[in-house]
C-alpha cells in the first residue's frame, strides 16, 4: 500500500513539475520581461511600441540609444555606448530599426555611430563594435590593452533585411547593404553591396543575389 501510494504521489510531482515548467512558469516569465522591458523603456533615448527584451540585459549609455517598434532580444543582451573612457570624451550613437530581432547574447559595443535598419535578423553569440583598443602599430604596442585609448575608425551601418548568422563578428566603418546574408563564424572586416552572400575569415563575398 505504502508503494503505491509513493507512486501515485511520484507521479502527481512530476505532473505537476511538467506543468508548471511547460505553462505557469512560462507565462510567468513572459509577463516579468513584459514588466522588465516596459521599465527599461525609460532608460533608452527612445523605445519603441511592442518592444520585448528579455532579462537579463547589460546596458551602459542607454541615453544615446533608439530603438524602433516592435524590437525583440533574447537574455543576455549587451549593448554599450561609451562617452567616456580613460579621460577621453566620445559622442556615441546607436539606431535599431524596426522590427529587429536579436537572438541569445548580442553584444553591440559604440563609441561614434552604429546604425542597424529595419527587419534585420541577428542569430546568437554576435559582436558588433565601430572601435578598438587602441592602434595595431607601434603607438600602442606598449601599452596594456585595457590602458589603450578607444579608437573609431568609423561607423557601422547595417542596412535593412540583414540576416546575421551564429557567431558573427561585425568591425569598424563597414557598411552592409540591404538583404545581405552573413554566414555563421564570419568576421566582416570590409564593406559589401546589397544582396550579398558573405562568409569566412575574414568574410568574402560568395556570390550576388541577383533580384
Amino acid at each position: 500500500m505504502k508503494q503505491l501510494l509513493k507512486l501515485i504521489l511520484t507521479i502527481i510531482i512530476k505532473l505537476w513539475s511538467y506543468l508548471y515548467s511547460h505553462s505557469i512558469s512560462k507565462k510567468l516569465a513572459l509577463r516579468l520581461d513584459q514588466f522588465y522591458t516596459y521599465w527599461l523603456a525609460r532608460e533608452f533615448k527612445s523605445i519603441g511600441k511592442n518592444a520585448y527584451i528579455s532579462r537579463p540585459i547589460y546596458l551602459k549609455g542607454g541615453k544615446y540609444i533608439t530603438i524602433g517598434e516592435r524590437f525583440m532580444s533574447q537574455a543576455r543582451l549587451r549593448l554599450e555606448c561609451w562617452d567616456e573612457y580613460r579621460d577621453e570624451r566620445y559622442t556615441p550613437e546607436l539606431i535599431i530599426g524596426n522590427n529587429v530581432c536579436m537572438n541569445f547574447n548580442v553584444h553591440i559595443g559604440c563609441i561614434n555611430k552604429i546604425i542597424i535598419g529595419n527587419n534585420v535578423l541577428f542569430a546568437s553569440n554576435i559582436y558588433i563594435t565601430d572601435h578598438h583598443h587602441g592602434y595595431a602599430d607601434e603607438r600602442h604596442l606598449q601599452i596594456p590593452p585595457s590602458k589603450r585609448p578607444l579608437i573609431s575608425k568609423g561607423a557601422v551601418i547595417i542596412n535593412d533585411n540583414v540576416w546575421i548568422g551564429e557567431n558573427v563578428s561585425i568591425m569598424p566603418n563597414i557598411t552592409i547593404g540591404e538583404g545581405c546574408i552573413i554566414g555563421a563564424n564570419s568576421v566582416v572586416t570590409k564593406s559589401f553591396p546589397k544582396y550579398s552572400i558573405i562568409a569566412g575569415v575574414p568574410a568574402k563575398l560568395i556570390r550576388k543575389i541577383n533580384l
